[in-house]
């Protein structure tokens, strides 16, 4: 692993550096959706897959509904050495999960279109059986074993309970060297994009997590899917501004979007990268495939 979270023990032992660069960042859930909803909505604007990020905007309102109406009581996470504490594909998860699920399914279906309708209805008469083997395909990368359209509705409810199991453990973390760092080093899963951060890191690349929304520092000029360097070239469509740009590796053949505050500091991982998608189009007719997920844009199942 390249980032360890500290236990309670290793806190107390560890030498504080007011000058080291926060390994981790963990996310604020209120704050987190608040913005996530509001950039959306405002990237909606005459843009030609409005209905599409307006429909993202109420999922994530009705998850930050969901969070204030049922908040997840206090769990039990064991203390794991050299493995991320909530390992999406091992943890042992609570089936609050599926109130959460069924909570943001209530909510959307005023609004939804007759095909989203029939999504709903579908995964609002599953089984918990049914809906704990479609959550563990997804945490499992599995995608192609889950229809695009349910996944959005399940990872969301995942994400959900995962980003609030991210605050009760921990929120210390050391580097422990530079190697497989494009997987979270909470619970594992793939980034959407990275983050060009301001303020008091300015300058730094966080990568922002699909599941948990918590971030990780990696140095930049280096491929977040396999640590190369030597054939990193970056992209965008609108080179005057660069507000969100691809980085593409040479080496492995797969790109991740970057992102810069000091562009225009209301960006944000999930909105823009959904809002860009133009900009994975480009990529991938130059034969990239992309390393992030993001969740409101799952791989299409086969057929």
């Amino acid at each position: 692993m390249s980032i360890k979270i500290l236990s309670e023990a290793e806190i107390k032992e560890q030498k504080k550096n007011a000058y080291e660069t926060p390994a981790v960042l963990f996310a604020n859930p209120k704050n987190l959706y608040q913005r996530r909803a509001k950039r959306l909505r405002d990237l909606a604007q005459d843009h030609p897959l409005a209905d599409y990020l307006l429909f993202a905007a109420d999922v994530v309102e009705s998850q930050l509904a969901t969070l204030e109406k049922n908040p997840l009581p206090q769990q039990e996470i064991e203390n794991t050495s050299g493995i991320e504490p909530l390992n999406a594909k091992i943890f042992k998860r609570d089936g609050i999960w599926r109130e959460y699920l069924a909570e943001i399914l209530h909510n959307i279906k005023p609004k939804a279109n007759e095909q989203m309708a029939a999504t709903i209805e579908s995964l609002e008469k599953a089984s918990s059986t049914e809906l704990e083997g479609m959550a563990s395909q997804l945490l499992a990368e599995e995608f192609n074993l889950v229809s695009s359209d349910k996944a959005v509705f399940l990872w969301s409810a995942l994400s959900l309970y995962w980003l609030q199991l991210s605050q009760q453990i921990p929120h210390a973390s050391r580097l422990e060297n530079t190697e497989n760092i494009h997987y979270c080093p909470v619970c594992g899963s793939a980034p959407v994009a990275s983050m060009i951060h301001i303020g008091t890191s300015q300058g730094l690349r966080y990568l922002h997590c699909s599941l948990c929304e918590s971030e990780w520092n990696l140095v930049r000029a280096q491929c977040t899917n396999c640590n190369g360097h030597d054939k990193l070239e970056m992209w965008s469509l609108n080179e005057e501004l660069a507000l969100i740009r691809a980085e593409t590796c040479g080496s492995c053949e797969t790109y991740l979007k970057m992102m810069f505050q000091e562009k225009n500091p209301n960006v944000e991982a999930v909105a823009d990268d959904l809002a860009s998608i133009f900009l994975d189009v480009e990529m991938e007719e130059k034969g990239f495939s992309r390393s992030g997920l993001n969740p409101f844009l799952f791989p299409s199942q086969e057929m």
